[in-house]
């Protein structure tokens, strides 16, 4: 018995570019790329400004480059991030909110004949709550077919990109979420959590330090790579190495994050820097062991201390006794 689709290829490496193949059983081979019309032509993805409540046509063109025919089906998905860093689409019968949601194929399956090429209509309706800001996603013909051991279905999905900028006031915000800095034998690691808490797909430059106290000893990481594209409201964990940190007792990590906003043309902004703060010691055993050594011998003065205060307290009033005690023996005599 045949188990449903158990391995899925993962698009992300494939959004974005068009005329790519995929592969199949028998060397079954499709294509497929942006249709050229007034959006422009030749484009590696799909990009669009629309407002809520809106709504465009445009299309997908399959080609089939193999011997035999290919029946695809054809759907449209959300994106998300891996934790990899690469853009990956959501499966057709996991829940669609944003993109996967919205685009509409006229063809929900279609078969294409070895050779042959087929144009794909799809329609972009947006609902009039649809949420300002960046949603990503992508439109996807997909192949399901056995493996070569035939135990279980294998789905192959072939998409293009889709970058859907929703009107509204955009709110691009980055934050920086559960900072923490650790400290072992000369290096320090500083782990941190980016955090896309606006409505506008960000990454980010970044920059870390350490330093002891009054800013002493600071110690620069080098580059740091950016983290990928996240979408509004995903996150990204960052561990930041420092080698050759001086052990000041008293450390501080910084970070820096500049937020860098695309625009629908491409063009990048920095945005204003986010900053977070972490601390830990960092004590050198060599004057720890010092310091230990001179409360050891602070407390045991302090103890001989009171104990010769004790004695000599001890000795005046034995004295005081015996003064008092002859001056009575005196007083007694005829």
């Amino acid at each position: 018995m045949r188990t449903p689709i158990a391995a899925v290829l993962a698009v992300a490496a494939i959004l974005g570019f068009g005329a790519q193949p995929a592969l199949a059983s028998d060397e079954v081979t499709w294509t497929v790329r942006t249709a050229s019309n007034s959006f422009g032509a030749d484009r590696s993805s799909y990009s669009y400004n629309v407002n809520p409540g809106g709504s465009l046509k445009d299309a997908l063109v399959v080609a089939n480059r193999g011997k035999k025919p290919v029946k695809l089906a054809v759907y449209a998905s959300d994106g998300f991030t891996t934790g990899t860093g690469q853009l990956d689409l959501r499966g057709h019968a996991d829940k669609q909110t944003g993109v996967g949601a919205w685009v509409t194929s006229a063809q929900k399956s279609l078969t294409v004949d070895a050779g042959k090429t087929i144009t794909i209509p799809f329609t972009v309706t947006l609902p009039g709550n649809a949420t300002p800001g960046d949603h990503v996603g992508g439109i996807i013909t997909s192949l399901t077919a056995p493996d070569a051991t035939e135990t279980v279905n294998v789905e192959r999905r072939l998409g293009i990109r889709i970058k859907m900028r929703v009107g509204g006031d955009l709110a691009p915000a980055l934050a920086i979420e559960k900072p923490h800095l650790s400290y072992e034998g000369g290096r320090a690691t500083l782990d941190y959590t980016l955090h896309n808490t606006g409505n506008a797909t960000q990454s980010a430059d970044q920059a870390a330090k350490v330093s002891g106290p009054f800013g002493w000893f600071s110690s620069t990481a080098g580059t740091i790579a950016a983290p990928p594209e996240l979408l509004p409201g995903e996150t990204w964990k960052v561990s930041v190495p420092l080698s050759d940190v001086t052990p000041a007792f008293w450390l501080t990590g910084k970070v820096t994050v500049t937020p860098r906003l695309t625009d629908a043309s491409g063009s990048t902004t920095s945005l204003k820097p986010v900053t977070a703060t972490a601390h830990a010691w960092a004590v050198p055993w060599l004057v720890a062991a010092l310091v230990l050594l001179l409360i050891a011998a602070i407390v045991l003065g302090v103890i001989l201390y009171r104990r010769a205060r004790v004695r000599r307290k001890e000795r005046e009033d034995a004295r005081v006794r015996d003064a008092v005690a002859e001056a009575l023996d005196a007083a007694a005599r005829p």
